[in-house]
């Protein structure tokens, strides 16, 4: 699947993401337009077609989680400033940003054993260098919520999931534990806000800078907390023992699991899977926001 990323105007196009497009301006040189497109990928591949309305739903949902999280910069510019400057055409699936200096660090916060961690748990009994108890299961709730970075390669590589230690090395102490204790309190805010309303945040991952305009104030970036970085379920059906009813593209990795060996280009999705997606997305949102 190409990537056509729109022209709006009074921004230059300087980089497109699987799902985001950036654009800069030489009006606004301290931020950067963030446009979430419906664009879906899965296992490195682009897929077509796209989810729609999966940009609005995303950015609406990034929006949201900033507003309740207390206390965390982020790094969304003044309301007035983004309505003065960010086109109506794009302005429900846009955040107008400031320009931080990114650290190289994927900081995953695990609160369930899933995904990769499971299969790296069952090799090692840990995750990342974290000690985990024996006996547990794909989808069991963790003691407690665990900090298990990623270091963020280069473009056309694989990011790689790394130790504490290893953090350390790449960002020094100080900034290390900034971003570990940032994202586990985030984590532990998040979750008690998503249980609160029936559903289980399972894991997800951060992403912080430095904020040059605020003396290098620790500050969220990137999108977050939403069904692209996260990991959702169903906590009603979890009680029951169902721990697959994700509010993600679950639905689309499952499908080309079965649908597709992994070679050459991936198919094209039927247009079910691609609006059980699409509902999935929009029920995570309800759930959460009641809008």
């Amino acid at each position: 699947m190409a990537i056509n990323s729109a022209e709006i105007a009074g921004w230059d196009h300087a980089y497109s993401g699987k799902v985001r497009d950036l654009y800069t301006s030489p009006e606004s040189p301290n931020r950067v337009l963030m446009v979430a497109s419906d664009r879906v990928s899965a296992y490195d591949h682009l897929l077509e077609p796209p989810i729609p309305g999966k940009g609005e739903l995303l950015t609406s949902l990034s929006v949201w989680w900033f507003s309740q999280l207390s206390g965390v910069a982020n790094h969304l510019a003044p309301e007035a400033e983004t309505a003065a400057r960010v086109p109506a055409n794009v302005a429900s699936r846009s955040m107008l940003v400031k320009t931080l200096e990114m650290y190289p660090i994927e900081c995953v916060v695990r609160g369930y054993l899933s995904g990769s961690g499971w299969v790296e748990y069952q090799k090692t009994q840990s995750v990342c260098g974290v000690g985990l108890p024996a006996g547990l299961a794909d989808g069991d709730r963790l003691p407690e919520p665990i900090f298990t970075p990623a270091w963020k390669a280069p473009m056309g590589e694989h990011d790689e999931n790394i130790s504490f230690e290893r953090t350390v090395e790449i960002v020094g102490l100080e900034a290390a534990t900034a971003l570990r204790d940032a994202s586990l309190a985030i984590f532990r805010e998040a979750s008690a806000i998503a249980e609160s309303r029936g559903v289980i945040l399972a894991d997800t991952k951060f992403e912080f800078g430095a904020d040059p305009e605020d003396g290098g104030t620790l500050t969220l970036g990137d999108e977050v907390l939403t069904s692209d970085s996260s990991r959702y379920w169903d906590a009603a059906l979890y009680a029951t023992g169902d721990r697959t009813a994700s509010f993600d593209k679950q639905i689309v990795r499952n499908w080309l699991s079965a649908n597709w060996d992994g070679t050459g280009t991936p198919p094209v999705l039927p247009p079910e899977i691609v609006e059980q997606t699409a509902a999935r997305y929009r029920e995570l949102i309800t759930r959460l926001t009641g809008e």
